[in-house]
């Protein structure tokens, strides 16, 4: 295929996937996806391969690698129609990586002949904030079934579906939202292949998975070949237990790259368990992000890179392990894997971030409509330091890409206020470029009782800079109750907390490491730092 051509068809692919998400954010009804974006979608061939994905949530991959795959052992193509969704979201049947992800995805046909799938994920944000110790405290697991059929939504599916949730109303209008969305995904495909034919858009989608492969493999051949390590820790095991072990060996021997975990702790009782889908996305992530940003992230790109990891490891895990907050887990993967590398490729990699997937939910019932409410939001923090930059302040980094939930919402939607939201001063590592920083939140509850759960890393372990670089600033959960003079510090990982109207709780979010010895800090970023009030260590 000529190259004109591939590119015109490669680039209205990953356009229709683009297109999907939009659709999908603008029409969804729950702040979760239409203000934090927390969505993604993506395009397949018929064999279930990724073609083309929009740029939103990189753990995401981690839910749609396998979802048509898993589709298709089920129902054989002969069994599909045009018309039908299917939905799954189970970490353990290769529907999504935590139950609050659910994905549905569309085979898409052109005169009565399949041509490809069309799939979205988005976050339900509907639980209660309690503590977990098993999948099954997690809620309900959907393996990948059918529930639209031909066109026609099948309601006992759904019914089965919607009894299982707090939020029926929303979570049916956020499935509607998907559904639109698949369709929308299936009609823009539909009209490329009425533009190119079957035969040429089947064979572009074969070529864009071929220099894919090729691009990666010519990225990995710029690493020198060696074998590369390194090792950090868990705050804990997810219920206050002791430090977790992370460990990888990263092995380059000419266009292969080897990604071993061996060493890395065995699976805790705490919900910040991997299943393996998750673990590869988070190492293709980094790779691409550091080898070759602009490498499509299609099933091509995967073929170079090999991931082991034992199982029933923290990062390889068996049921009935829990698995609700995988991405504190999965953002310090990605860390280890940039400490690993920074030996062979110091200009590219970045100081540790802030490692963490900070988040908290209140749930409850708003007293000023009598419903059950959820409100749930990730909280960026600092990125690591760059060979030539600061790193950024206040920012989602790594797996997750959520958008800030604008404090008007938040206080329109629930009932909550907003206190403080700012930057933790000085939180960033110094050194010859500093670390991002954290991010300070705090919320009070209006009258009413609320239940609250909150969970966070690098409380115990901070942030590491790189070639001499300092350290970044730590996170802490605090809660201050009317009648106490101080406020008091909770663990980095606690849920089912009862809070009373008045309470006030604080999330403060990790900085991220610096890079390079602080005395090398140019005086001119001094001058800034002082003006910023920012410490320069040196």
């Amino acid at each position: 295929m000529d190259r004109i051509t591939l590119d015109v068809i490669g680039a209205a692919l990953l356009s229709i996937a683009e297109e999907m998400g939009e659709a999908l954010i603008k029409s969804s009804y729950s702040t979760n996806i239409k203000e934090r974006q927390d969505c993604s979608t993506a395009l397949f061939n018929v064999r279930g391969e990724v073609v083309a994905q929009a740029e939103h949530i990189p753990m995401h991959l981690g839910s749609l690698i396998m979802i048509v795959h898993e589709i298709l052992k089920r129902y054989p193509v002969e069994r599909l129609h045009e018309g039908d969704v299917f939905v799954g979201n189970d970490p353990y049947t290769g529907g999504s990586t935590h139950l609050p992800d659910i994905t549905v995805a569309s085979p898409v046909f052109a005169d009565g002949v399949p041509v490809g799938f069309v799939a979205n994920i988005a976050h339900h944000a509907d639980g209660s904030g309690r503590q977990t110790h098993s999948i099954w405290d997690e809620g309900l697991r959907i393996p990948p079934i059918r529930i639209v059929e031909g066109g026609r939504l099948r309601e006992d599916v759904m019914e089965l579906v919607l009894l299982n949730f707090r939020l029926p109303r929303e979570r049916r209008a956020d499935f509607r939202a998907q559904f639109a969305a698949n369709r929308l995904g299936a009609a823009r495909l539909q009209e490329l292949v009425q533009r190119y034919g079957r035969d040429t858009c089947v064979a572009a989608m074969d070529a864009s998975l071929a220099y894919g492969e090729r691009r990666i493999r010519a990225a990995v051949r710029s690493i020198p070949d060696g074998a590369y390590g390194f090792e950090d820790w868990m705050d804990d095991d997810g219920v206050g237990g002791p430090p977790v072990p992370l460990r990888v060996r990263i092995t380059v021997s000419g266009d292969r790259i080897a990604l071993d975990f061996t060493g890395t702790g065995a699976q805790v009782p705490g919900d910040i368990n991997v299943v393996y889908l998750a673990l590869v996305a988070t190492v293709y992530y980094v790779l691409k992000a550091v080898l070759d940003p602009e490498v499509p992230a299609n099933g091509g790109f995967y073929r170079a890179i090999d991931v082991t990891a034992p199982a029933g490891s923290l990062v390889n895990a068996q049921p009935p392990a829990p698995v609700a907050w995988r991405t504190q887990t999965c953002q310090r993967v990605a860390d280890l894997i940039l400490g690993a590398l920074a030996p062979a490729l110091p200009a590219r990699v970045t100081a540790a971030t802030n490692g963490a997937n900070s988040a908290w939910v209140f749930s409850g019932t708003n007293p000023a409509t009598g419903e059950y409410y959820v409100y749930l939001e990730t909280i960026g923090g600092g990125s690591g330091a760059r060979a030539t930059k600061d790193g950024l302040d206040a920012v989602q980094v790594h797996v997750t890409n959520t958008s800030n939930l604008p404090v008007e919402c938040l206080e329109m939607e629930y009932p909550l206020v907003v206190e403080e939201y700012a930057l933790v001063p000085d939180s960033g590592g110094a050194g010859r470029f500093r670390g991002g920083l954290g991010i300070r939140r705090t919320v009070r509850v209006l009258g009413h009782d609320t239940t609250f759960l909150g969970t966070l890393e690098r409380q115990r372990v901070a942030p590491w800079g790189l070639r001499g670089g300092g350290e970044g600033g730590r996170g802490a959960l605090l809660l201050l109750s009317p009648g106490m003079a101080t406020p008091r510090e909770l663990g980095s990982k606690v849920a089912g907390v009862r809070l009373e109207a008045g309470d006030v709780v604080t999330i403060v979010t990790p900085g991220a490491g610096g890079y390079g010895p602080p005395a090398e800090r140019a005086p001119a970023l001094r001058a800034r730092d002082a003006r910023d009030g920012k410490v320069s260590s040196a």
